[in-house]
């Protein structure tokens, strides 16, 4: 639509501009205008912003006619339709006597068709100068050994460096450590970018092959234990055994954990030792074993560390064992030495034990060379960077942009005695700066200031630590570093402005060119940057109006001299996805899934990108696969099914195979079996709670994972349940909008559900008045939020409560399969025959993204969910179901309609009263004619680490005869549980299952088990 509304102006334009030219009245003003205006309408079909001629020049000799535009065309995306198009609407506008002058149109240095990115050039030559990084890296910094399946047509072999954005620093002017933008929204830039980065963006990254690259911390665990060949943490040992060829002690430097905090220049990576042993092809080989005693039992980011030398070994190998069994990788000691080195998150018990450890062999597939041990690193951990103003009074203003404008000079104030601070706060939360320090990293990478700014030195900090991971490699050979050849690098930021009436701020893109004569260190052109930017935002922008916004907005793409995207001597682009500050782009960008979405669409636009450097078709990952079931076949042999997900934006995204991965009891998965079809049959041993989840996998890489399904057999069952996972949601709080006056989060009527765990929260929203502006970050204005979470993980959906259920189930003398709430939909899971149907809805609803430009998600009963309990139901069955909402879904959402009611009276026998039955989390038995339900119960109601809250949950009352209250909230004695026994038993609580405290839930469900097995006595029923 807005193409062919560009086309309408282009006629109007072009006929107002002819006419005049032969009437010859128009100017060379005239025509600059009409091409300047034709431009800008057509520039909008796809972005913001304003063109205009800045030349126009004709050479009658050489029969050409030049128009300069100014910079703005270029930051307009450019595919050769584009080109095309441009250059038909000019050229009619040119005067009669020039229509047969060859016409050139060129902005900022560069002709329309060399703006037009290698990948999209068909008719194009591909410009060889910008393909930077093209000679095949086949020994990878880690690779991972373990996978079932193999990766040839994604990100093997590649090396991306990234960074979300800022982090907690200290402020020298103000001697305190500080965020370095404001609290608002209920989070802050350098938290809220992690959460697209950490959980989403690095992983789909690493499933596709790619070797990752951070300068801050991944893991948000606040323990941390290093075990080391110098020393380790209390109880963790370092062992070594030797074979053919001996451990040694190395020469030069390692690391050691000397201090328990670190001021200026200190290295820890400068304290120790390292060992080394010679490599062997065969025989007996020599190991360093790294047990550590973690203080819970969790899981964990791993780290190892070693000693790059002249022979190092590119196999070193290293075996994590963990609770899901062992997993190997092997590393290229050639590259990154004297850091750490992540290979990936892993579950360890609590304690010390045997099953969890790392270990490296000399084992090589060539001797002679050499392997190196040092420290491993396992766990996040604290700040333990000390830091407090420059005591020669050397302190700088600091100006808050990141485009590396100069700070200015403070004058020192009254002498005040300062001592050095750490920040307190968890080290995934510290800016880039920090962690630097602690990963071994020179100070001129870490502190360009020498130590009088901070805030200068974290976001410079990132682009220089670019260029020493990648010195010394082939990417840039005539520089000091650690020589991994990184392929680009990534800066996700989101930006700060305000519009009033609820419009997208959007999306923006920045590179830089007019930089060392527009090439990096190896002479390759910068202009690659802007081809990655394009990749990017085009995937950006099409995928969020997809499935989102249809308006989302998209900005241009600045060739500007920012620091980030400056500094470093790769393809590099700065991501500005949204507005912070911005209502309407965060009622988006507080959403789970739009952040998984905007992840996939960096991950695409990378993809893409380097694969045209490479020259290889790209595959992209799967979709996470649907409709998951599970149930007997025999006595222990297991049925699992599940269906493929199509990817309405990417052909290629087609899995090949899948893999399956199972847990036993309370261990963790397994490495993962490849499947060639979508079903599959296991056997489980009996009495055993095994748990499956299943990955879609293609020569792109491998998708995320299903949701997870558990199953157990008992010995001496009393029968069969049927788990349906009904608890799909995630979310937003919950928000509203009231555009001339207040709007914004309200997290105590709904807090939404985070994806596993929430790492972005830091508080309560305040102030809800649109006209109150920013002043400063301590005064935020409108979305100004408390900062009383920020260094709390909170838990959310896990897409783990089968087992949980089943858990309890089995206690209870009873067998269980587990199906997912689309197999039900789809007809693909019959819940005929089961002993009992056990519904977990969770905090489920129906639920509306942001201002509701798409239908409703997460509808709790949907009607084919109806039709099937109806059925089971009616069959005699004994039916449980909790969830918070199970009234508010029937009765108060805005497709909530009569028949739902009616259902849920008739068939389920309750009704609702309010949705916000409770807020203390408690709930208590009550008398009723069903002896079986007995005690108090409490449920998650304040945000944790271990259980989704469970803010307000609905009050319920029973509904026709034979129903009753069996609990109610103790804190106002409003009905919370509902049961029916007739012709079959229903069970309702308003209270999620999975959310009561773990030390209630056996009692709880055996309770529930005890009110289907008992049979009710007419003479105790009272009316």
């Amino acid at each position: 639509m807005k193409l062919i509304l560009w086309k309408a102006a282009c006629v109007c334009l072009l006929m107002l501009a002819t006419s005049a030219l032969s009437a010859q009245e128009i100017t060379d003003a005239g025509l600059k205008k009409a091409i300047s205006d034709s431009l800008t309408v057509y520039l909008h079909t796809q972005t913001t912003g304003k063109t205009t001629v800045k030349t126009i020049e004709c050479n009658k000799k050489e029969k050409t006619v030049t128009v300069l535009m100014d910079e703005y065309l270029a930051y307009f995306p450019m595919k050769e339709a584009d080109v095309q198009n441009i250059y038909r609407c000019v050229q009619k506008m040119m005067p009669d006597s020039l229509q047969k002058f060859h016409l050139s149109i060129a902005s900022d240095g560069k002709s329309l068709e060399e703006l037009v990115p290698n990948v999209y050039r068909a008719q194009t030559h591909k410009d060889k100068s910008r393909i930077f990084n093209n000679k095949e890296n086949k020994v990878p910094l880690v690779q991972r050994i373990s996978e079932p399946y193999k990766i040839t047509n994604g990100l093997q072999n590649k090396h991306i460096a990234m960074w979300q954005s800022h982090g907690f620093y200290y402020e020298q002017k103000l001697a305190r450590w500080e965020w370095q933008r404001a609290r608002i929204f209920q989070t802050v830039e350098d938290l809220y970018t992690q959460s697209y980065v950490l959980p989403y963006l690095v992983p789909m990254l690493e499933n596709a092959g790619a070797n990752v690259l951070l300068p801050r911390e991944r893991d948000y665990h606040s323990a941390e234990v290093i075990v080391d060949n110098d020393a380790s943490a209390t109880g963790s040992l370092y062992k070594e055994s030797n074979g053919k060829e001996a451990w040694k002690e190395g020469e030069g430097n390692g690391f050691a954990n000397k201090k328990s905090v670190y001021q200026d220049w200190e290295n820890p990576f400068k304290m120790g030792s390292f060992r080394q042993a010679a490599t062997v092809k065969k025989g007996d080989v020599s190991e360093v074993c790294w047990t550590p005693d973690m203080p819970e039992k969790g899981r964990y980011a791993v780290y190892v560390s070693y000693k790059s030398l002249p022979n190092s070994a590119d196999d070193a190998l290293y075996t994590v064992y963990h609770l899901g069994g062992k997993s190997e990788f092997k590393v290229n000691q050639t590259m990154g030495g004297g850091t750490w080195v992540f290979l990936g998150f892993f579950s360890f018990d609590k304690g010390k034990n045997d099953a969890c450890k790392i270990t490296l062999s000399n084992k090589s597939a060539r001797k002679n060379c050499v392997v190196t041990a040092d420290a491993v690193k396992i766990g996040g951990g604290m700040g333990n960077i000390a830091r407090m103003p420059d005591p020669s009074g050397n302190i700088t203003e600091n100006v808050k942009s990141s485009d590396g404008s100069t700070p200015q000079k403070v004058e020192p104030a009254l002498p005040i005695h300062y001592t050095p601070e750490i920040s307190g706060y968890p080290r995934y939360t510290e800016g880039a700066r920090y962690w630097l320090q602690w990963a071994g990293f020179p100070d001129s990478i870490y502190s360009r200031s020498h130590g009088t700014n901070d805030y200068t030195d974290d976001y410079q900090s990132r682009g220089f630590w670019v260029n020493y991971l990648a010195g010394g490699s082939k990417v840039l050979p005539k520089s000091e570093g650690l020589h991994v050849p990184v392929d680009l690098a990534f800066a996700f930021h989101s930006d700060a402005g305000t519009t009033y009436n609820d419009d997208i701020i959007g999306t923006l893109g920045i590179y830089m060119t007019h930089h060392n004569n527009e090439v990096y260190e190896n002479g390759q052109s910068r202009w690659a940057a802007r081809d990655l930017t394009n990749l990017v935002m085009d995937e950006i922008v099409k995928d969020v109006r997809y499935y989102y916004e249809p308006n989302w907005t998209r900005r241009g793409m600045w060739n500007k001299s920012y620091s980030e995207a400056r500094v470093p001597n790769v393809p590099t682009m700065l991501l500005e996805l949204l507005s912070h500050q911005n209502f309407a782009d965060m009622r988006y960008g507080l959403d789970p899934h739009f952040r998984f979405t905007v992840s996939r669409s960096i991950y695409k636009g990378m993809l893409k990108f380097i694969a045209g450097q490479y020259n290889y078709p790209c595959v992209v990952q799967p979709l996470p696969v649907e409709t998951f079931s599970s149930r007997f076949t025999g006595d222990t042999q297991v049925a699992l099914s599940w269906q493929a997900v199509n990817d309405p934006m990417e052909a290629s995204a087609k899995p090949s195979k899948y893999v399956l991965y199972t847990r036993v009891g309370d261990g963790d998965f397994d490495n993962g079996k490849l499947v060639n079809d979508t079903a599959c049959q296991v056997v489980v041993e009996k009495d055993k709670i095994y748990s499956f989840k299943v990955t879609a996998v293609n020569d792109g890489g491998e998708s995320f994972p299903s949701e997870i399904l558990s199953v157990c057999r008992k010995s001496n069952e009393k029968g069969v349940a049927m788990i349906v996972n009904g608890f799909t949601r995630v979310s937003a709080p919950f928000s509203f909008a009231a555009k001339d006056s207040l709007g914004g989060f309200v997290d105590f009527i709904d807090h939404g559900v985070p994806d596993k765990v929430q790492y972005n929260y830091i508080g309560s929203m305040y102030e809800f008045r649109r006209q109150i502006p920013w002043m400063d970050d301590d005064s935020a204005g409108f979305g100004g939020s408390q900062g009383d979470h920020e260094t709390q993980v909170i838990a959310g959906n896990s897409f783990d409560y089968p087992a949980v259920h089943g858990r309890a189930l089995a206690e209870g003398g009873y067998s269980f399969v587990s199906t997912s709430k689309q197999s039900v939909i789809a007809c693909r899971a019959d819940l005929s025959g089961y002993a009992i149907l056990d519904v977990i809805l969770g905090k489920e609803k129906a639920w509306t993204v942001a201002r509701g430009a798409k239908p409703t998600v997460f509808k709790a009963f949907p009607v084919e969910l109806q039709a099937a309990i109806t059925d089971y139901c009616l069959k005699g069955g004994n039916l449980l179901i909790s969830g918070a909402y199970v009234g508010t879904d029937l009765w108060d959402n805005p497709n909530a309609t009569k028949a739902d009611r009616a259902w849920a009276q008739n068939i389920l026998k309750f009704q609702w009263r309010n949705d916000a039955g409770a807020v203390t989390g408690k709930m208590k038995a009550v008398a009723s004619p069903f002896t079986a339900f007995a005690g108090k119960y409490n449920y998650f109601n304040e945000l944790n680490s271990e259980s989704y809250v469970v803010e307000r949950p609905d009050a319920i009352e029973p509904a026709g005869k034979d129903s009753y209250t069996i609990f109610r909230y103790s804190e106002n004695n409003l009905s919370a549980g509902v049961a029916y026994k007739g012709d079959y038993s229903t069970c309702i609580l308003g209270v999620p299952f999975e959310a009561i405290k773990p030390e209630g839930r056996s009692a709880l469900m055996k309770g529930i088990l005890g009110f289907f097995e008992q049979k009710l006595k007419q003479a105790e029923i009272t009316h």
